[in-house]
């Protein structure tokens, strides 16, 4: 071991995490110019009533582990009692659990990368409920995990629940601005052609990060919900009004953590439309699309949007990735940085806040486009 990192590095990739792991330790062993994959081969298998148990085929003893898991993974399969059953992201984290509990703590550290944080809309207490994301951190940190590195958390201040344990939020503002800039090279970013806007009140710091950086104005929606009814176990919106200045005329991009049914999304670009918004994009970390996509196609052809970005840190089928309104965001790289400075004992500061990239990247946009007028 050199003497410059923390301990060996390992990753482990939990079920349908594979090719994402993948190509981060791809990246890892290039940097470090090494033959050998830093990947430990794990089993999670299932008895036939559905239980299950975690298996780790090869040492991890003085390992600084690092443990990807997408708890949001609905393309995983199990068989139980005879029949097939989707993993629901209660079966990953317990999944996950079992993982660390094989390593019987013989790993030097354990750190885990859980892009969608498990169970992180359930981060308060609103009525007499259970508060499932603080539970989960705590669970964790007594299991010996130091560390997790989420993306973009509903809310990063359930973090507050295992305050001696480390809790990184990393935003993806910058590789959305990259994507952004690589499908759509005409966008200006002038305040007067271009506004971020928030679909809700929770949302407002994503959106005025964003604002704030690069020196335009925000926007935001207020939900007015019907608190009488329950449906799904949240009470149903019945209208959203916007609050900010005129959006006639100019690009719009929408910003969110996550697009979950889509149907506030699509409410909220056609009411951007009924105010005369030029181009509306929409930026969010995670695309779960749980009620398909045909209410997206059709939106898209009645001209309600003109493209969804979302990251590759979560599980999307096929057919997302093949959609014309669709663009991927990958992370992979960015993660591979995350994990070799948090391995080398390096501050990770600048990648949680890239604001100096995040410059250059508008300044290369303003040369580009003013080229492009000579």
């Amino acid at each position: 071991m050199e003497n410059e990192y923390f301990g060996d590095l390992a990753l482990i990739g939990m079920k349908g995490t594979e090719k994402f792991v993948k190509r981060v330790d791809e990246y890892l062993r290039q940097w470090r110019k090494s033959d050998d994959t830093y990947i430990i081969d794990v089993d999670c298998p299932r008895f036939g009533t559905g239980e299950g148990k975690g298996i780790i085929k090869q040492s991890v003893r003085g390992k600084d582990l690092f443990i990807y898991v997408d708890c949001f993974n609905y393309g995983v399969q199990y068989k139980m009692f005879g029949q097939m059953n989707r993993m629901s992201p209660d079966d990953h984290f317990q999944d996950l659990k079992r993982i660390i509990g094989a390593c019987e703590r013989k790993t030097r550290r354990i750190s885990v990368v859980m892009p969608m944080l498990y169970e992180g809309r359930q981060h308060r207490r609103a009525a007499r409920e259970s508060l499932d994301c603080a539970t989960a951190l705590q669970e964790l940190e007594s299991m010996g995990v130091t560390d997790l590195i989420t993306f973009d958390a509903h809310d990063s201040r359930v973090q507050n629940a295992t305050p001696a344990n480390g809790f990184e939020n990393v935003r993806t503002t910058y590789q959305m601005l990259k994507s952004l800039v690589r499908e759509f090279p005409d966008i200006s970013f002038d305040p007067d052609k271009i506004m971020f806007v928030s679909p809700d009140e929770g949302g407002m710091a994503r959106t005025i990060y964003y604002s704030s950086v690069l020196g335009v104005e925000v926007g935001t929606f207020y939900k007015r919900r019907n608190y009488s009814v329950i449906i799904d176990g949240r009470n149903p919106i019945e209208a959203h009004e916007f609050l900010g200045h005129s959006v006639e005329g100019r690009d719009i991009i929408v910003v969110d953590d996550m697009i979950s049914s889509g149907d506030s999304m699509l409410d909220i670009t056609q009411k951007l439309k009924e105010l005369g918004a030029k181009r509306i994009f929409m930026f969010c970390s995670f695309g779960l699309f749980t009620n398909g996509l045909e209410k997206f196609d059709k939106a898209y052809e009645d001209g309600l949007f003109d493209r969804i970005f979302t990251t590759n840190l979560n599980y999307r089928p096929a057919e997302v990735i093949a959609r014309p309104w669709y663009t991927e965001v990958s992370l992979c790289k960015y993660v591979a940085y995350i994990v070799d400075s948090i391995n080398r004992n390096h501050t990770i500061s600048d990648l949680l806040d890239p604001v100096t990239r995040i410059h250059a990247l508008m300044d290369r946009v303003k040369l580009q486009q003013e080229g492009d007028e000579e």
